[in-house]
């Protein structure tokens, strides 16, 4: 067992790809040899053959069902039936291998290989269609685009993270954060190591019920069942995991290249994904670029760029907007039109980095400098137009806008901030993001927390309160030098005192609604027991206790007496 990463224990003996990978090591040829009846049927249907002796076919196999056809080297023909297979929507074309140039091909029964200019080294499995497609090789050997070395975060190195096709976002997160864990990361390429040997083939694999159609070039790519490449640029050293319920789809254009679609991706309308990783049911689409990047699940690119990054799932990214160097694995934020989260390159050091934390979201056109750390400022919002400093900030659920006026002593780069305003001012929207996430969510492998206020995050806002409310002398306005946590921002007098109730109304209500549970459960256990006592009892329930914790530490002595007797009413 792994010691420090046990999730990947029974990866190998669970995956699809390395089961499918076994398979075709394990094939021993099939079918029969070519009689000399077969090879006259045959070549009157315009079939050819470099050398007969190496061609095979099923025992039922019917010639009428090949047509126009070169086989080179030792090939494979199954049986094809009456059977008709569906090219495209509204197109259906009879199993078989018509005008097509084979070799070394396995075509396993009742598959269409149809108007193939090469189809070289590949199974294709039952059921499944190519055609209409120029070329579609595979050289022995291939790992199908596993093992590629990912620069997270810092492009110039320090975070980089093997791929593999069952990779998961916190496994990436783990082994990116865990840089000084040496152990740790011996552990993980020992692991990327059997991984990549696991799934190395001598041949390329097109399974069974998957469509490869109107498309450029398919080169070292295994493509799982019942995927689709549809009028893609070119599918090259890469996977895709698929099956008939979640169909990963490369369309209209797409250029996939040594990357790693998992169950439900998609790729289309002229989007370009480069050595990345795009987990379950995530997209790239018009036009979006993603390279040596990792998608969470749920997440989608269209229009933008994201390069180096670690995107945690749910976030949105709809708009010609730039995502560089982005260590974010909780996801669940926003990337709006024009936004450039990208100055990496600062001219001082090395490359630089960006944590954005929960749920951020970067608003229109702003301008985001490394290095930044959000991630204790979960739910806050960049508004438009922002060129926000390196910083890091600590208050959840802010909002950092333009200065409105220039202030004596404080730096003119310097913007406001306004701690908690997203909950004083605009709770809707983190009420519609855990309901919206609820709805949208499509990923079976991967669980989720889409509860906002929850043990850790009102961890930060009690700590916020307490730092808002500590300050030794009030002023008009307070630096970081002032209240710890403010990054390169001003907070004016009123939205300190603003941030103080937003988080105490807040804390308030998450405790309250565990009592209110606790209560409920306390009765429907024993309708007579005295539920007076919940509050003064430590609980052996973790969240009760945080939350009867939270509770007392946020009440003044004559509010919480008041809450004691309300529950003793019941």
């Amino acid at each position: 067992m792994g010691k420090h990463l046990p999730e990947l224990d029974a990866v190998l003996s669970g995956s699809e790809l390395v089961a499918a990978v076994a398979r075709v090591k394990s094939a021993k040829p099939a079918g029969k040899p070519v009689s000399d009846d077969l090879r006259k049927q045959l070549e009157a249907h315009r079939v050819w053959a470099a050398d007969w002796s190496k061609i095979r076919v099923a025992e039922n196999f019917n010639p009428n069902h090949a047509f126009d056809v070169k086989l080179f080297g030792e090939c494979y023909l199954g049986a094809f039936g009456p059977v008709e297979v569906e090219v495209e929507k509204g197109l259906k074309l009879s199993a078989g291998v018509y005008n097509s140039c084979l070799v070394d091909a396995v075509i396993e029964d009742n598959a269409l290989v149809y108007n193939v200019g090469l189809l070289s080294n590949y199974v294709v499995g039952t059921g499944a269609v190519v055609a209409n497609t120029k070329s579609v090789t595979a050289v022995a050997g291939t790992a199908f685009g596993n093992g590629i070395e990912l620069p997270i975060a810092i492009e110039t190195g320090g975070r980089e993270v093997l791929s593999y096709a069952d990779m998961t976002i916190p496994v990436a997160e783990k082994v990116a954060k865990s840089r000084d864990n040496k152990e740790l990361l011996a552990e993980y390429e020992a692991f990327i190591k059997a991984y990549v040997e696991a799934v190395t083939s001598p041949k390329g694999i097109i399974e069974a019920g998957a469509r490869v159609v109107n498309t450029g070039k398919v080169f070292n790519a295994y493509i799982g069942p019942y995927a689709v490449v549809d009028n893609a640029t070119k599918v090259s050293e890469a996977t895709l995991l698929s099956n008939q319920e979640e169909k990963t789809e490369v369309l209209d254009g797409a250029w996939v290249s040594k990357s790693i679609l998992q169950w439900g991706c998609e790729a289309a309308s002229m989007a370009i994904v480069q050595e990345s990783v795009c987990t379950e049911h995530s997209h790239v689409e018009r036009h979006g670029k993603v390279t040596q990047s990792i998608l969470g699940p749920n997440t989608g690119v269209a229009e933008g760029e994201v390069t180096a990054s670690l995107c945690g799932p749910f976030v949105g990214f709809h708009h010609q907007s730039l995502l560089i160097a982005a260590l974010w694995p909780e996801g669940k934020g926003n990337v709006g039109y024009g936004a450039n989260v990208g100055s990496n390159h600062t001219g001082k050091a090395p490359d630089q980095e960006i944590w954005p934390g929960e749920g951020t979201f970067f608003g229109l056109g702003c301008n985001i400098k490394f290095p930044s750390d959000f991630t204790g400022a979960p739910y806050s919002i960049i508004a438009t137009g922002v060129t926000a400093l390196p910083q890091k900030v600590n208050f959840p659920f802010s909002l950092i806008i333009t200065p409105d006026a220039a202030y004596p002593g404080i730096s003119p780069a310097y913007n406001e901030i306004a701690p908690a305003w997203v909950l004083s001012d605009n709770i809707f929207s983190v009420k519609r993001n855990e309901g919206k996430y609820t709805k949208r969510n499509k990923a079976r492998r991967t669980k989720f927390v889409f509860e906002v206020f929850r043990p850790d995050i009102v961890d930060m806002m009690v700590d916020a309160r307490g730092r808002l409310a500590g300050v030794k002398e009030t002023k008009a306005i307070y630096t970081d030098k002032d209240v710890k946590g403010l990054g390169k921002n001003y907070m004016k007098e009123e939205a300190r005192k603003r941030g103080i109730e937003a988080y105490t109304f807040y804390i308030r209500y998450y405790a309250l609604t565990g009592l209110k549970r606790a209560v409920e459960k306390a009765l429907a256990e024993n309708p007579k027991c005295d539920v007076s006592a919940l509050l003064l009892q430590a609980s052996n329930d973790p969240r009760w206790e945080h939350e009867r914790l939270s509770l007392i530490h946020i009440s003044e002595p004559t509010r919480l007496l008041s809450i004691s007797y309300a529950v003793f009413c019941l």
